[in-house]
């Protein structure tokens, strides 16, 4: 029969719950030791209540920072903690009377890392879709199959295997020279697929230093380093978990980080900087290049592993030379894009504008025919019809039959050449004087004759 004591009610009432507690709960006094703990916990330890009670809690439970939090009197939520080979999430708690810590409370949920994994990657994808509400983005691609404009065959051979590659899941690389659409294939891509409605996070590898790549791409934990954000940093991977991770500029990848990238498409995992355990993501590689991956791979340059696991679907899409007769199309494409984003209105091409269009190499590709065409629509008048006097004048050729001085040519070539070596260094000139075969004292000496 229970005592109608009051206190020994509280007592007996608190065990029962401690009993049928499914987590993990210890209590310890100011000193650290034992004075409650649930027999959940005592069962998952592999020991008696007796073996525990009266004991300094770091000799029961390995790694517990219970004796931190009656040094600093502060509440500790939501942690990892190692116990016996497993990850579990602690809380800690003070208790506090008076002003003074008399001990202190710890709660363990007994539950797998995977399905911790599972719960962060549906948070970090409610963070993305409330993050894009915020933003009023709408959709998180802005192209479709629709806004690929063109009816040659080399174009419609690219597009038709893109489409077919939408409907898969496997890895996509995108070959073409800068500026012929292989971002606007990725997006179409995506908006093809299974994943439409996930994210679709882009990375420029030539963008990003190499020191801060791996970072960026797989994230870190809260003080991994110094200056490290609170609370750490989900990467891109992390953030594309889900749906597609767009890997422009592939080609420029540093050598140390192909291989973390190799063992991530592998694995199916990545490990964040200062993590002690990896992260399971589900992400789709579409990659893109301007450059040859297999010269790369014979000089050693590119991994050949990594190639082939990227080079499931190559996609190889044509530049505007190529197909000089989607010209027609893409003009007036292009001009309805322009003017409406300048508030600017052009009803035409005159045909001998358009006849130098279409005879311009256009090494710029789609890029520069939008550049152009832009440039035209600022110049023109009223009038609303863009003449040869409102092309660049390598368009339309105003400056032929013009005699140059000899130091002017040469300047002029000099200034071509080294404007040509930072776009394909991408602004490194070290990289661009070994490119032109100078030395970076001579390369520096150039730039500042030429005053660039």
């Amino acid at each position: 029969m229970i005592e109608k004591n009051p206190i020994y009610n509280q007592k007996y009432i608190l065990k029962k719950l401690l009993e049928l507690a499914y987590d993990g709960i210890v209590a310890v006094d100011a000193d650290g030791i034992i004075t409650l703990i649930s027999k959940a916990y005592t069962d998952f330890l592999g020991i008696s209540e007796k073996d525990a009670v009266g004991k300094q809690v770091n000799q029961v439970i390995e790694s517990t920072r219970l004796p931190e939090v009656l040094k600093s009197g502060k509440a500790e939520k939501a942690h990892l903690q190692l116990i016996k080979g497993n990850y579990m999430i602690a809380s800690r708690f003070p208790l506090i009377e008076n002003g003074k810590v008399i001990g202190a409370i710890g709660k363990v949920l007994f539950r797998n890392i995977d399905e911790l994994n599972v719960l962060h990657r549906r948070i970090a994808n409610l963070q993305q879709q409330l993050k894009a509400c915020r933003n009023n983005t709408g959709e998180q691609v802005k192209y479709s199959f629709r806004d690929i404009i063109g009816k040659s065959d080399r174009l419609l051979l690219a597009k038709t295997m893109a489409e077919n590659a939408g409907m898969t899941d496997s890895s996509v690389l995108l070959l073409g020279e800068s500026g012929t659409g292989k971002e606007l294939f990725a997006h179409a891509i995506h908006r093809a697929s299974p994943r439409f409605g996930k994210a679709f996070i882009k990375v420029n590898c030539a963008a990003i230093p190499a020191e801060l790549l791996e970072s960026e791409l797989f994230g870190y934990e809260e003080g991994a380093f110094t200056g490290a954000r609170k609370g750490g940093k989900a990467g891109k991977f992390e953030l594309a978990d889900g749906g597609t991770l767009f890997l422009d500029e592939i080609g420029d990848m540093p050598a140390g980080m192909q291989a973390k990238l190799l063992r991530a498409l592998q694995e199916k995992e990545i490990e964040k900087i200062g993590s002690k355990y990896p992260l399971k993501i589900d992400v789709r590689i579409i990659a893109a290049t301007n450059q040859d991956l297999e010269n790369l791979v014979a000089g050693g340059r590119f991994r050949a592993d990594l190639f082939y696991r990227l080079n499931v679907v190559s996609i190889k899409i044509p530049s505007l030379r190529e197909r000089p007769e989607d010209i027609n199309e893409l003009i007036p494409y292009l001009l309805n894009k322009i003017c409406n984003r300048l508030g600017k209105y052009a009803d035409e091409l005159s045909p001998q504008a358009l006849l130098l269009l279409k005879r311009h190499h256009w090494p710029g590709n789609i890029r520069e025919l939008e550049n152009a065409l832009e440039r035209a629509v600022n110049l023109i008048g009223c009038e609303g019809v863009i003449l040869p006097e409102h092309l660049m004048e390598k368009i339309s050729g105003d400056d032929c039959g013009k005699v140059k001085k000899m130091q002017e040519v040469v300047e002029n070539a000099e200034r071509q050449a080294l404007e040509q070596a930072l776009k394909s260094s991408r602004g490194k000139k070290a990289k661009a004087a070994r490119l032109l075969g100078i030395s970076r004292s001579s390369f520096y000496q150039l730039m500042s004759k030429l005053k660039m």
